[in-house]
């Protein structure tokens, strides 16, 4: 059987660091598979992940809206809408919206990583759901 969710039906995740915010689609959570994780990201203009790696995990942002830049080894890179961005395990990397406020679409694959931040703190990995509960990236 398919499963359909629309994105107000979802948790939303809000980064205890301003200016993100994230609803899964695919997760453990709510399609009980562990294979990947795929949801949409928001980010207000000036916001960025930290600079980071994940070990054990492709990585993948298809930019639907917005204008940023990913920061990787090679240097930084301008990104915008139709931009698909292909990280693979292991690579350090930062997404930031820097022109405008960013919406994409976000892959990782499979879900059994471990984030190593390089650049930030903690609470880089600490979402707050809508309901109060908060979920910890690992």
């Amino acid at each position: 059987m398919a499963y359909i969710f629309h994105e107000d039906e979802l948790p939303k995740l809000v980064s205890v660091v301003p200016g993100r915010e994230r609803t899964f689609f695919v997760n453990k959570e709510l399609t009980n598979i562990d294979d990947m994780l795929a949801g949409i990201m928001r980010y207000k203009q000036g916001a960025a992940s930290p600079y980071h790696l994940h070990e054990n995990c492709e990585h993948f942002y298809f930019i639907m809206e917005g204008r940023g830049t990913v920061e990787t080894e090679d240097g930084v890179r301008k990104v915008g809408p139709g931009d698909m961005v292909f990280i693979p395990p292991e690579d350090k990397h930062r997404l930031r919206a820097t022109e405008s406020p960013l919406f994409y679409f976000e892959f990782q694959a499979p879900n059994r990583f471990v984030t190593t931040i390089l650049d930030g703190t903690p609470d880089d990995l600490r979402w707050e759901r809508v309901d109060g509960r908060v979920w910890v990236q690992t």
